[in-house]
């Protein structure tokens, strides 16, 4: 059974640093691209950042130079490091897997709160 399970959320203050983890399960990342996405109060659900199998990565320009994503295959987690917080960064974060070939098998995390403020 396919479980995406977030932590490392929390509140922090601006220009703080927080990282994300994604544990997966039953997940091989070579057939997934692996994502964050956000949704912040009153927001869409937004794409943050991405990893494919070849290990490139990709990150959204409203975050661009102060979050990373990478992933550890030995642990089959996959991380958001977020630098430089900033109160508009206060969303949901959601993990996300989606497999190359078959668009139905794509699979959610529950999400992890990050707040950003004094």
């Amino acid at each position: 059974q396919v479980q995406l399970v977030e932590s490392g959320g929390g509140l922090v203050q601006p220009g703080g640093s927080l990282r994300l983890s994604c544990a997966a399960s039953q997940i091989n990342f070579n057939f997934y691209r692996m994502a964050w996405h956000r949704q912040g109060p009153g927001t869409q659900r937004e794409l943050v950042a991405t990893i494919i199998s070849s290990g490139t990565t990709n990150i959204a320009d409203s975050v661009k130079g102060r979050f990373t994503i990478s992933r550890d295959v030995a642990k089959n987690t996959v991380y958001l490091q977020m630098n430089n917080l900033k109160p508009e960064d206060t969303a949901i974060y959601y993990c996300n897997a989606e497999h190359i070939y078959v668009s139905t098998m794509n699979y959610w995390g529950q999400g992890t709160q990050v707040t950003v403020s004094s």
